[in-house]
């Protein structure tokens, strides 16, 4: 009998994305001809959703939406039935708009975004915590929706289940998710403005005293640096290829990364399997939906050996 694969649950606020590839991002005041438009369904932990029913897991959302009545959301909603994502957690919010973006993105795959996120989507209530935990392996969290996931990310830790919040902004030292996780995954950039400290490293190193969870700080291609169970650092190097599009690259890392580990597999394994996901999609165009299948993924890392 075939192993049944783990169930994540990714919690976020998704967004319909509006992509336009340019030349270059036009100067302020100026305009520039685009050569391609796309328009699909983002959000960090939407793609990383994605990422993970690509790779074979099994994927429940839950986060808000806008009104029922509103195109966005209808898109969006069509879009993760395709994947097979699970939509029964999502709640729909009455009135209000589901997030929308404009993202550019130049000849060197690097992206310009503004995005519009009603403020009224914070004042969500979660379904009930047993129905979104049963038969859950992990829970994947946007840092941003702490107000209103903090006490199912620590509910979900009293019950053994792994939390991994994939960090896209600096954080508050009190913010909830530092303590409710089990893994904190950064970018960079974000890991020293959390920490104030202008050295991955050393940024890593001071969260630790606060925080009792796994730390890491994705660094695109020069790779991942994180702390290993004895306190020190330790680095899992990027994959080289061709970058077309990084527009979701680090969501595509935190969903492959949260699988494995859900599958059984240690952190070093984890990381270096993320890494090959989120380089496979840095060489094709279309932000999540442009996340590999799992075949592509395991002939990759077989290529590197």
């Amino acid at each position: 009998m075939a192993e049944i694969a783990p169930r994540i649950l990714c919690i976020g606020i998704p967004a319909r994305d509006l992509i336009f590839r340019v030349e270059a991002v036009p100067e302020r005041g100026s305009k520039a001809n685009a050569t391609h438009l796309a328009e699909i369904c983002g959000g960090n932990a939407l793609n990383a959703a994605i990422a993970i029913a690509r790779l074979g897991g099994r994927v429940s959302f839950a986060g808000p939406m806008g009104d029922a009545g509103e195109t966005s959301s209808s898109f969006i909603l069509a879009q993760m039935a395709q994947e097979g994502i699970d939509t029964s957690h999502i709640v729909r919010m009455p009135g209000l708009t589901t997030p929308v973006s404009t993202i550019l993105i130049d000849v060197t795959g690097e992206r310009t975004l503004t995005i519009y996120r009603d403020p009224a989507l914070w004042t969500l209530k979660l379904p009930d915590a047993d129905d979104m935990l049963a038969d859950c392996q992990a829970v994947l969290v946007e840092s941003r929706c702490a107000s209103f996931c903090v006490d199912l990310c620590s509910e979900a830790r009293l019950r053994g289940i792994p939390v991994i919040v994939g960090v896209d902004r600096a954080m508050s030292l009190q913010d909830g998710l530092l303590t409710a996780a089990s893994h904190l995954l950064f970018a960079s950039e974000q890991v020293q403005q959390t920490a104030g400290i202008a050295d991955d490293g050393e940024a890593l190193k001071r969260l630790a005293e606060l925080t009792p969870a796994f730390l890491a700080a994705t660094r695109g291609p020069r790779g991942t640096i994180w702390l290993n169970a004895a306190g020190e650092l330790e680095e899992t190097p990027a994959f080289a290829v061709q970058a077309v599009d990084t527009l979701g690259a680090g969501d595509v890392f935190h969903g492959a990364f949260t699988l494995r580990l859900a599958e059984g597999a240690a952190v070093r394994e984890a990381l270096r399997f993320a890494a090959a996901t989120a380089a496979l999609k840095c060489t094709r165009h279309g932000g999540g939906l442009a996340a590999p299948q799992r075949i592509e993924v395991e002939g990759f890392l077989q290529n590197q050996l």
